[in-house]
C-alpha cells in the first residue's frame, strides 16, 4: 500500500497553483499601469515635433540656434550655423485614441494572474492604437509596456510553450506594423541590456519556481506514506487487539479449569485456536496488501512447494479475500460468545448496498466496542445495535459495566482515536462515554448514499 501511495504521488502532475498576491502586489501593479498611462497620454498629447537632418524633397529647412561649438583656449568663435530640420504637427487627438492609450496599459493590473491573457490584451491595444496618429513620445511609452506583459507572461505563465510562441508572435506584430519606436544611439545599450536583464531574472525565477514544486512534490509523497503507515497502524491494531485479547482470555480460562474440567479446558483451548486462526487470516490480508505486485500474490515458484502441508490451513490463500463487513456481525459476536461474555445482537432496517470502506469501518467499530467490553468489563453484558435509518448508518455497542480484566497498559486509547480516524474519512463521528444506565457506550454515526 505505501508503494501504490507512492506511485500515485510520483505519477500525480502537479497542478499549477498562482499564489494569492499580496496587497503590495496590487499596489505595485496598479501603480505601474498608472503609471505607464498616464506616460502614454502625455506623450500623444505632444502633437508637434522636430527631426533634425537633411529635410525631404519639398521641406524647407529654417536656422535653429545651434549648441555652441566647443572653443579652444586661444580661438575665436566662429558664425552660426544653419541646421536643417523638419517639424511635424499632428492632428488633433481623437478621443478613441485616448481610450487606447489607457487600453495599452490598463491590463497591466493583471498581469500576474492572467499573464498571457494581459499580454495579448497589451499587443491588441498597440496595434489598434498605432491605427491613428501617434506622437513619437507615446510610441515609446507603448513600447516598454509591451516590454513589461511579454515579461510579466514569461514570469508568471505556468503555460511555456504557449507564452514562447505567444511572445514570438509579439515580435513578429511589432516589426511589421511596425510598433518600434525611434531611438537615439545612446539608448541601445540600456534596449539590448533590458531585456538580457530580464531574461536572467526569468531564469533564477524559473529555478526558484522548480524548487518550489519539487519540495511541494517531496511533501505530498511524504504526506502520502505518512497516511498510508497510519492506516496500516489502523488495521493491525484492530486486527491484533481484538483477536489476542480473546485468546488471552481463553487461555486464561483454559488454565483455570485444566486440572478440574479437561473437557472444558480442551474447548477454550479450541476457542483460542480458532481466535489465532482467524487474526492470521486478517494479517495474511494486510500483509497481502504490502506485498502483493502487480500480478497478484508474491511467492513465486515457491509458494506451492508446501501447499500440500497447509492446504487445510484457513488462513492461507487470503491475500485478496474480502475485508470483513457487518454481514460477519454474527461470526464476530458468536467468538465473543465463546470467550464467555454475553452479547446481543439486534439490527433494525434494511441494509444497503454500502461502500466498502464504509462497511468495514462501521464492522470496527463492533469490533472496537466488544474488545474493551472484554477487556474492561468481565461480568458485563454488552449489546450490539446496527441500525439502517435514511442517510445514515448508526452503529452502537453497549456493556453494563464491570471490573477490569487487565490492567491499563500505557499508550492507551489508540483504538479511539484510530476509529475517529477511520470514520472521519467517509464524513462519520464517533462518541465514547458513559451509558444513561450506567456501564461504557460506543456510538458511531456514518452518513451513507445509495449506490
Amino acid at each position: 500500500m505505501i508503494e501504490a501511495a507512492v506511485r500515485r504521488a510520483r505519477a500525480a502532475r502537479a497542478d499549477w497553483i498562482r499564489p494569492r498576491l499580496s496587497r503590495r502586489a496590487w499596489a505595485v501593479d496598479a501603480l505601474l499601469a498608472l503609471a505607464l498611462a498616464v506616460a502614454t497620454i502625455v506623450g500623444d498629447l505632444n502633437r508637434s515635433y522636430v527631426d533634425l537632418g537633411e529635410p525631404p524633397p519639398g521641406s524647407s529647412g529654417i536656422p535653429l540656434p545651434p549648441p555652441p561649438p566647443p572653443v579652444r583656449m586661444g580661438e575665436v568663435p566662429g558664425p552660426a550655423q544653419l541646421v536643417p530640420y523638419v517639424q511635424h504637427a499632428l492632428p488633433a487627438v481623437e478621443p478613441w485614441e485616448l481610450l487606447a492609450a489607457v487600453l495599452t496599459a490598463a491590463p497591466l493590473l493583471l498581469r500576474r494572474r492572467f499573464p498571457l491573457t494581459v499580454y495579448w490584451a497589451v499587443m491588441g491595444a498597440t496595434v489598434l492604437f498605432h491605427q491613428g496618429h501617434v506622437a513619437q513620445d507615446a510610441t515609446t511609452v507603448v513600447f516598454a509596456t509591451g516590454l513589461v506583459a511579454a515579461y510579466s507572461a514569461a514570469m508568471h505563465s505556468p503555460h511555456r510553450i504557449s507564452t514562447v510562441l505567444s511572445v514570438l508572435a509579439g515580435m513578429v506584430l511589432t516589426a511589421a506594423f511596425p510598433l518600434i519606436p525611434k531611438v537615439d544611439g545612446g539608448v541601445v545599450p540600456v534596449l539590448v541590456l533590458l531585456p538580457a536583464g530580464f531574461a536572467a531574472h526569468g531564469v533564477h525565477r524559473w529555478r526558484e519556481r522548480l524548487h518550489t514544486l519539487r519540495e511541494g512534490q517531496r511533501d505530498q509523497l511524504r504526506r502520502a506514506v505518512e497516511q498510508e503507515r497510519a492506516r496500516i497502524a489502523r488495521e493491525l491494531h484492530d486486527v491484533v487487539t481484538h483477536n489476542v485479547s480473546m485468546m488471552t482470555i481463553q487461555a486464561g480460562a483454559a488454565r483455570k479449569v485444566l486440572d478440574a474440567s479437561p473437557d472444558q479446558a480442551r474447548e477454550a483451548m479450541r476457542a483460542v485456536e480458532a481466535a489465532g486462526r482467524t487474526a492470521m487470516s486478517e494479517l495474511r490480508h494486510v500483509m497481502g496488501l504490502l506485498t502483493m505486485s502487480d500480478g497478484g500474490r508474491d511467492g513465486g515458484d515457491d509458494a506451492g512447494d508446501d501447499a500440500g502441508d497447509d492446504a487445510s490451513d484457513p488462513a492461507r490463500d487470503v491475500g485478496l479475500a474480502p475485508q470483513p463487513g457487518l454481514d460477519r456481525l454474527e461470526e464476530l459476536a458468536g467468538r465473543v460468545r465463546d470467550s464467555g461474555v454475553p452479547v446481543d445482537l439486534a439490527v433494525h432496517g434494511s441494509r444497503p448496498d454500502l461502500a466498502p470502506g464504509v462497511d468495514l469501518a462501521a464492522y470496527r467499530v463492533v469490533q472496537e466496542g466488544l474488545t474493551n467490553a472484554v477487556r474492561h468489563a468481565a461480568g458485563a453484558r454488552v449489546s450490539v445495535t446496527v441500525e439502517y435509518a435514511p442517510g445514515e448508518l448508526r452503529v452502537e455497542v453497549a456493556d453494563t459495566g464491570g471490573a477490569p480484566r487487565t490492567p491499563a497498559t500505557p499508550g492507551g486509547g489508540r483504538g479511539l482515536v484510530g476509529l475517529r480516524e477511520r470514520l472521519a474519512v467517509y464524513g462519520g463521528t464517533l462518541r465514547a462515554g458513559d451509558g444513561p444506565r450506567g456501564g461504557y457506550r460506543l456510538r458511531a454515526v456514518i452518513p451513507v448514499e445509495e449506490m
